[in-house]
Order: structure tokens, then sequence, then C-alpha cells
């Protein structure tokens, strides 16, 4: 059975978040008018995980979520506005520790609902096999997990150390994906030789405040990808929500450009289409894949494609991903050199890279 708690002051939001979930057999909900009510709640309750409201009177989303990952470290799921501003309060929400996030109903709720339903229902199953330690925040749980060295499959991996010269780096993400992204991109240098290209699942109100954030904390140059744009070392790009990032050609360059999404590819901005675009203008050898938390299968065959052409492929480890969907579906077709916790994917992306040597 899987516990959900309902926290929203709004009455309307909470009922008809309620209703949704209460479609499925094996969910049994309970509610919260607030922040506060939600922590006396919790202990009796003890949810398999917490829909949580941003804003709220006495005690706000962003106070309760850092209480419960103090207290009673649970998967949670903010609702969010799709706003620039909601963008940075879920954003900080996910770095305190939310699995993920999901659009708070607006305009006619009791009609808006219905359109949110069945992410809502994805959205709670996948939170519910999130793993979460009592540790505070993602970068402190990865710092705390048993460090282990990378499992390679056979020698495939050290067959493929001889690159030289321009390449690209691709890294797919989705559920977690942000604080792992801060976290594997802090940890590179600004000199880093090779682009690196992101597609991280997320609304286009949400990838231009990802991109400024990172920026910030980066060495590197994060850039969201709205119109194309040079692939250039030094900078990491990622594609613009609710559309793809694929790499073409304008004149004698390489450019990383905004697609509008395509048929056969569910999720965007699309991993799979992403590689396999960058396969049209680079050798495989001259390409390192990685692919991070999240929940789904999005990347894994372009990369196993990309890995059995002869390029360098990293699938992050199940102890670190928050969720091992896509990483794990990786693994499971034979796609990947190495299976790695995430503080050990920057160190190896240093020793695949030729100039970083």
């Amino acid at each position: 059975m899987i516990k959900v708690l309902v926290v929203d002051d709004s009455a309307l939001v909470r009922k008809l978040i309620g209703q949704v979930l209460s479609t499925q057999p094996d969910f049994e909900v309970h509610f919260a008018r607030n922040g506060r009510e939600a922590l006396t709640v919790i202990p009796e309750v003890k949810p398999s995980v917490i829909t949580l409201d941003v804003h709220m009177p006495e005690m706000d989303g962003l106070a309760c979520l850092d209480r419960i990952m103090i207290e009673h470290p649970c998967p949670v799921l903010m609702v969010s506005s799709m706003t620039a501003d909601g963008a940075d309060t879920t954003l900080e929400a996910l770095r305190l520790g939310a699995v993920d996030f999901i659009a708070k109903p607006s305009g006619a709720v009791s009609l808006r609902i219905n359109e949110l339903a069945p992410e809502l229902i994805i959205k709670v199953r996948a939170a519910a096999e999130a793993k979460l330690k009592t540790s505070l925040r993602l970068r402190e749980r990865v710092r705390h997990r048993i460090g282990t060295s990378a499992r390679k499959r056979g020698t495939a991996g050290n067959k493929k150390l001889a690159a030289t010269g321009d390449g690209l780096v691709l890294i797919g993400t989705s559920t977690g994906g942000p604080p792992a992204l801060e976290l594997l991109l802090t940890a590179l240098p600004g000199s880093f030789p090779w682009p690196i290209l992101i597609a991280q699942h997320m609304p286009a109100s949400f990838t231009g405040q990802l991109a400024r954030r990172l920026d910030n904390l980066c060495s590197l140059t994060v850039r969201e990808v709205t119109e194309p744009v040079p692939l250039e070392p030094g900078f990491a790009y990622i594609g613009r929500g609710d559309a793809d990032v694929i790499v073409s050609r304008r004149g004698a360059g390489l450019v990383a450009m905004a697609a509008p999404a395509q048929a056969g590819y569910p999720w965007h901005p699309s991993t799979d289409r992403m590689v396999r675009t960058a396969l049209n203008y680079f050798a495989p050898s001259q390409l390192v894949g990685v692919l991070m938390t999240g929940m789904g299968n999005d990347g894994a065959e372009a990369m196993t494609l990309l890995n059995a052409q002869g390029g360098r492929v990293i699938a992050e480890a199940e102890e670190t991903a928050v969720v091992w969907g896509m990483p794990g579906e990786l693994t499971r077709l034979n796609g990947a050199d190495y299976i790695l916790p995430l503080h050990e994917i920057a160190e190896n992306l240093l020793k695949l890279v030729p100039a970083c040597r």
C-alpha cells in the first residue's frame, strides 16, 4: 500500500488531488492543511510519499520540506506553479531534497486536474520507489554513500580510452536530475575541453532558471538552448523544456539547437534524440554519454547504440540514483562501460576526455 499525504491549504485542491489518487486501489490518501499540520501528521501516518504545496500560511512548503528532510525523511513531490518564480522555488526545493514536482492546478481547477491526473499518478508511483537516506540533501546523501570503484563490463572500457581531438559529452537525466547536475557540473573545471549537451526532462518555464542557477554555481558557462548556438569548449548547454535539443550544422560549425518535439520520442527534451543526432556529426569515439537518475528509459537505447559503435558510456549507479529507471535500463541493455556513483562521474570524465588527462 502506498500512503500519500496531500499537503495543501486549499480545500478544493486537496479534494481534487485526493479524488485522483483514490482511483488507485493501492493508494491510501491522507490530508494536511499546511506545513505545520503536516509535521504533526507525518509520524502517525508514516507516508510513502508527500505531495507538498509551495505557498501555504503558517509554514510554507520550503520550510516544511526542510523540516521533513531533517526529522522524517520521505519522498516529497512539490506542487508548484509553472511561473519563473515558481521555477526558482521548485529548484530550491529539489536542492533541499524533494524528489520531483508537478504543476499546481490553476484557472478552472476542477477541469485542469483531469489533465494532470495521469502525470500525478505516475510521479507519485515513481516517488514511492525513490531511495532516500536520513542525511539531508542529495549532495550530502551522496557524500555519505559508501564509495565504490567503477564496475566495468570485461575490458570494454579500457579499449576506448584513446580518443583524441574534439568531441562532445552528452548527459541525460530526469527525476532527481537538477541536484545531480549541480554536483557533476560544479566538479568540472571551466577549462573542460569538450562542450557538454544536456537533456533534462523539464517544462520550458523551468529550464532557463535551471541554466542560470547552474551558471552561477559552476566554473563552466551554462546556457539554455533557445536558438542555434555554436558548440564550444567550457560550455554546458541545457535543452529548452517542451522541445528537444539536437546537434546540427550551421555553415562550417556544429551547433546545438532546439527542435520541436517529434513523434516516437515521448520525453522532452529527449536524450535518445539528442544522442542520435550527435552520431550524425561525430565519430562514436568522440562522444561520451552519461545517463543519470530518472524514471522511464529515455536515452537507454541510443546510448547502447553509441556504446556498440565505439563510444564511451557512463551509467549512474543504483546506490546514488534517486530513481534508477533510465540508468538501470541502460545497464540492463549492457550499454554502459562504467556504472559509477554520482560523485565519481566527474572524475571519470576528466580521465576519458583527452585534453583533461
